[in-house]
């Protein structure tokens, strides 16, 4: 008898305010393991938002955030509802790395010291351990040769690998995206794009906010395309992309070809 895993990541009717604005309006969304998930839409639309709010960088108001099967358990009703367990919190945040916009690589710590930090102040593991992992995910996403120098002797396409590898290394569950290429010029856009191609070959389990439509319709398995904090139209990128349903993501698909 087999058992299917549950998804890494469910969001079940997510509602998130920033005081009277409502991002989000009732949101739900799977992860399953070893999927990659795409979040699509202009501006406001409220992507980062709920990528926030599956890593519980911020507190929704209303809804489930369900990690492996395990609902987060809250504390409190609307704007004071907040986790009621910290300890669950951190466990599920570190299965969770996160790779921002902006690199936020520490300018005082070497590229190999950055991708280390974690997983030996948090995660508590021997540095020798940490450091031979840390060197094989600095190869891995191609700047093995540069771990010993500092951030800011780093392209920015070359930070932002060195960022992917520090959220690898701590061999998380789930790699979340946040517009990962979108501070970078095109050559250097296309550096971390073919490391997050390579990454969705090997079966790792993704969500992907992205302004970028190729790689969403190159690497996803699911695409989300979400329009005044409510989900518009999802579905795989042949069929999101090929035939869209909706006028608005027709518009939104139409605008991004032109620019």
């Amino acid at each position: 008898m087999t058992t299917t895993a549950p998804p890494v990541i469910e969001i079940r009717d997510l509602h998130k305010s920033y005081g009277a604005l409502e991002v989000l309006r009732g949101v739900s969304l799977l992860a399953p393991r070893g999927h990659v998930v795409s979040l699509i839409g202009s501006s406001g639309s409220g992507k980062s938002t709920l990528l926030r709010c599956c890593n519980l960088l911020e507190d929704s108001q209303q809804g489930e955030v369900v990690f492996e099967g395990e609902p987060v358990r809250w504390r409190g009703e609307g704007m004071a509802r907040h986790p009621a367990d910290r300890a669950q919190v951190t466990r599920i945040r570190t299965n969770l790395s996160m790779v921002f916009q902006q690199f936020n690589l520490w300018s005082h710590m070497t590229i190999l010291q950055n991708v280390m930090e974690a997983p030996v102040t948090v995660l508590k593991r021997a540095p020798a351990e940490v450091e031979a992992k840390a060197r094989g995910y600095l190869a891995k996403v191609g700047i093995g040769d540069k771990a010993d120098c500092w951030p800011a002797q780093l392209s920015g396409g070359q930070q932002q690998r060195a960022a992917i590898a520090r959220a690898l290394c701590m061999e998380p569950r789930a790699l979340l995206f946040d517009e990962p290429t979108s501070a970078l010029d095109p050559e250097l856009e296309q550096e971390v794009v073919k490391v997050i191609k390579a990454l969705a070959e090997e079966g790792r389990t993704m969500l992907i906010v992205t302004h970028d439509m190729r790689l969403a319709a190159d690497v996803s398995d699911h695409v989300v395309f979400l329009h005044k904090g409510l989900i518009e139209e999802e579905g795989p990128p042949d069929t999101l992309f090929g035939a869209p349903r909706s006028e608005r993501l027709r518009q939104f698909l139409s605008a991004t070809r032109a620019a």
